[in-house]
């Protein structure tokens, strides 16, 4: 590709949230879930109630107001809030040739200044003075989203340029605004980042077992996949 997504540098403005997000449901033929998608997030104003919305399978988002409609792939306490950087979308954007709105990728926080692909997978951050947050995993590519955005081979180049975006849980419930800062309050000392574990879980199979260092914070069904080809590895 002519340009990867996340690959120019960083800006040096604060670590923020440009916009919180949230979506409604909607029915799509790029689904199989009988109650559509809440993909399309739109940006919102005033405060958010963000909290651990409960067990995967049962429960939804981390964010009031915020649909989640397949809650066998999303929604639940390990992916309770969805991220993307500005930064990313507008790599996508100069990509694709087309205009990416904030939440089009269906995240919950659009922000800026932070390298949301590079984050560590346990690192925390302080959102304004409400919640904080946890990184537990990379958002792994759908053909909902595919559909959604409607760009061909989207699976696979989203795969290719590997910026993710993260996943978080809520550590402490609170209320998050546009605008509000986010201040990263933890760097756990391993080599786990988002985008490291993207690649393991999908063209670089062999890094699993590496993964492992992250220990509890890890989504725990990326814990089980590194542990059965470790498993598989010594057998």
């Amino acid at each position: 590709m002519p340009h990867s997504p996340g690959s120019s540098a960083r800006p040096a403005a604060s670590p923020s949230v440009l916009t919180v997000n949230l979506g409604r449901a909607m029915m799509t033929e790029h689904s199989d879930c009988p109650t559509g998608t809440g993909i399309d997030k739109r940006p919102v104003d005033g405060p958010v109630r963000v909290a651990a919305p409960g067990p995967k399978g049962q429960a939804g988002s981390g964010l009031a107001g915020d649909t989640v409609c397949d809650r066998r792939h999303h929604g639940g306490d390990d992916q309770a809030v969805y991220a993307y950087a500005r930064e990313d979308l507008d790599a996508w954007e100069r990509e694709l040739g087309r205009e990416l709105a904030n939440g089009v990728f269906g995240e919950n926080l659009t922000t800026s200044g932070i390298d949301v692909s590079g984050a560590l997978i346990g690192e925390r951050w302080r959102v304004g003075s409400g919640p904080l947050l946890e990184v537990t995993s990379p958002r792994i590519p759908c053909r909902t989203f595919a559909g959604w955005l409607g760009e061909r081979g989207w699976v696979k180049r989203f795969t290719a340029a590997g910026v993710p975006g993260a996943y978080l849980r809520v550590l402490e419930p609170g209320e998050i605004r546009s605008g509000d800062p986010v201040e990263i309050v933890h760097r756990p000392d391993h080599e786990v980042t988002v985008a490291f574990l993207f690649r393991a879980e999908t063209l670089e199979r062999e890094l699993l077992p590496r993964v492992l260092a992250a220990g509890d914070a890890l989504h725990p069904a990326a814990r089980e996949a590194a542990q059965k080809y470790r498993a598989g590895e010594a057998g």
